[in-house]
């Protein structure tokens, strides 16, 4: 991930291209959606109030920040976890701030976990009862398409969490890796990135809120 900014810096700066911060987040409103993504959020954080749980969303992401921070959804997420620069006074972007490898995503998980946002919190390594956690990983869905995702689906799988292996409809190479990760048990399920209502990944996502409503209800009961 290091070299991969590096380099864009590097090209930027032969091919004169401007490398500011407002270009990146502007290059977020070229993101293309699958489809049902732009309805999804009103219609599952409906749906989980409706049996009495309020919903967060999050970004954890080996991409770059700013450019998620210029999508139309981004208003939807509570904290977005990426990559990013440092820039100077004119805005300008002069070297990686922060990487988000594969083993860094687990770290924002477990800042989602016990409520340290902010990525420069340190607290985050402090001890804190389970049962005083916000989020209890048992509670929380992970989507994933891609390797840079295992350590997070093998943890949150292992914790009692949720984990989708989402892969490009149509595209057998992604469904064939989305399977693997099944088979290997560090999904529970792999579904097309189809985010409407009534698909695969919208019926199993309500059912799991169905589930987390049920089990709070036992325990109070």
């Amino acid at each position: 991930n290091l070299s991969y900014m590096r380099c864009m810096l590097e090209e930027a700066k032969a091919r004169k291209v401007a490398f500011r911060r407002e270009d990146f987040v502007k290059c977020g409103d070229d993101i293309t959606f699958f489809k049902g993504v732009e309805e999804w959020f009103d219609r599952i954080n409906t749906y989980a109030l409706q049996k009495g749980i309020r919903l967060s969303h999050y970004i954890i992401s080996s991409g770059l920040e700013e450019i998620a921070l210029g999508s139309k959804i981004a208003k939807n997420f509570k904290q977005i976890y990426a990559s990013s620069y440092m820039y100077d006074e004119y805005g300008a972007a002069v070297w990686p701030a922060r990487v988000v490898n594969y083993t860094d995503k687990t770290q924002y998980l477990f800042r989602i976990n016990k409520g340290c946002l902010d990525p420069l919190d340190k607290s985050v390594n402090s001890p804190m009862a389970i049962e005083d956690r916000p989020v209890p990983f048992s509670h929380m869905i992970y989507f994933g398409d891609g390797d840079t995702d295992v350590p997070c689906m093998s943890m949150i799988k292992r914790l009692g969490g949720y984990c989708i292996s989402v892969f490009q409809p149509y595209n057998k190479k992604a469904k064939s890796r989305a399977e693997r990760l099944f088979e290997e048990g560090r999904v529970n399920i792999f579904a097309p990135a189809d985010y409407s209502a009534g698909k695969k990944i919208d019926r199993y996502v309500k059912n799991v809120v169905n589930k987390i409503a049920s089990d709070a209800k036992l325990t109070n009961f």
